[in-house]
């Protein structure tokens, strides 16, 4: 069988993106808050149990709002892993806060729950979890240490949507419902995504007035909307975060094919893993925790080096297959760095960093070309 290039990513249209999109623009409505964002939210907060969803431009948004919703203050510590995305960071560093980076799981990126106590102070203010690949932290265990310490969770779920936490009492939890905040993305490279977007889910109720308030540019807009006051104006700082109907419109499209893109998506990876499985002595694999459930957000290997991952990533891309590396651990970055005298070694991150190679996944990968990728990696191996 004749291979073409095989992509990293494609995002997957459903087939009814534009025919919303032109029901919202025939509307009359396609700013902010129209009939597809109330569509989006209350799919949301009926299906996964999210007390109040607002739609916002990135995940980006939605973690600044976060940041100021928990009033973070200059010196504030926010403790959250390194190996995640910089918007994790930048989020909370726009308030002034110093980042304290946690170090990664040994058979898992996302932080080492572990650790986190060791990095309290009294001036820390928020724990941020990040739910990598989809796959949950131990948020017991993370609830419990914020409770007792009087700290609050943003839960960065960027790549968590439809995906599980099982509690201790074996109750199973949609990852960003339990945190104080969180927060997703709807970027192009997710299960479901509308190009850019994203999502601030708030489980704290403390925060839901004030948090229509900030993404409206600061004034009390959704109320006048609503009839709740005669007329709006600033009444505190904010920015404009809603993103437009026409996305919302996209995104309800991809929405209603939840179910499906997710049960294709699961069908790929579990052929990745048993594709795979026999080189768990010589790479590492996806780890889903017993507390955890997969959302088929990605498949990822980890080499046993730099110079290791570099040559199968050459191996891949000469059999005309996209395979990339992911995050650079932040503490690495030369913002960091520059910014933070003190050297921080945190060896695991570090080692993602290096060695963690994402396969190609998406909704119209071909069973025959998973088996490609798998069959070029088993190749490279045997010669090793």
């Amino acid at each position: 069988m004749k291979f073409m290039h095989i992509p990293f990513n494609k995002p997957y249209l459903t087939g009814k993106e534009t025919a919303y999109i032109t029901q919202a623009v025939e509307s009359g409505k396609i700013s902010g808050d129209g009939m597809f964002t109330k569509k989006c939210h209350q799919f949301f907060e009926e299906k996964y149990g999210f007390k109040k969803c607002l739609l916002t431009t990135s995940c980006t948004d939605a973690l600044e709002m976060a940041a100021i919703l928990i009033d973070v203050k200059q010196g504030d510590e926010i403790i959250m892993p390194s190996y995640t995305f910089v918007s994790t960071a930048n989020a909370f560093v726009l308030r002034g806060a110093k980042i304290v980076f946690c170090d990664s799981r040994k058979d898992h990126p996302g932080l080492d729950e572990d650790l986190i106590e060791t990095l309290i102070t009294p001036k820390t203010k928020a724990i941020v979890p990040v739910h990598y690949a989809g796959v949950a932290c131990d948020m017991d265990k993370i609830m419990s240490i914020a409770n007792k310490h009087n700290l609050f969770v943003v839960e960065d779920a960027a790549q968590a949507i439809d995906s599980f936490y099982i509690g201790a009492d074996g109750t199973k939890k949609s990852l960003g419902s339990i945190g104080h905040l969180a927060a997703f993305s709807f970027h192009e490279t997710k299960n479901i995504m509308s190009g850019e977007g994203g999502m601030l889910v708030i489980n704290d109720e403390q925060f839901t007035k004030r948090a229509e308030i900030i993404r409206e540019k600061g004034t009390n807009r959704s109320a006048f909307f609503r009839g709740e006051i005669d007329k709006y104006g600033w009444v505190d700082i904010g920015s404009s975060f809603l993103p437009s109907d026409i996305l919302a419109a996209f995104l309800y499209a991809q929405l209603e094919h939840l179910d499906d893109i997710q049960n294709k998506r699961k069908k790929i990876w579990d052929i990745y893993s048993a594709e795979l499985k026999h080189l768990a002595n010589k790479i590492q694999l996806p780890l889903v925790s017993e507390f955890a459930t997969n959302n088929a957000h990605m498949f990822y290997v980890i080499t046993k080096s730099l110079n290791e991952r570099n040559g199968l990533i050459e191996c891949l891309k000469i059999n005309n297959i996209n395979c990339v590396f992911h995050y650079i651990s932040l503490n690495k970055s030369k913002y960091f760095v520059e910014n933070n005298k003190v050297v921080i070694d945190l060896p695991q991150s570090d080692r993602y960093s290096d060695c963690l190679l994402r396969l190609p996944m998406f909704y119209e990968l071909k069973e025959s070309y998973v088996k490609k990728v798998c069959a070029v990696i088993n190749q490279f191996y045997s010669s090793l």
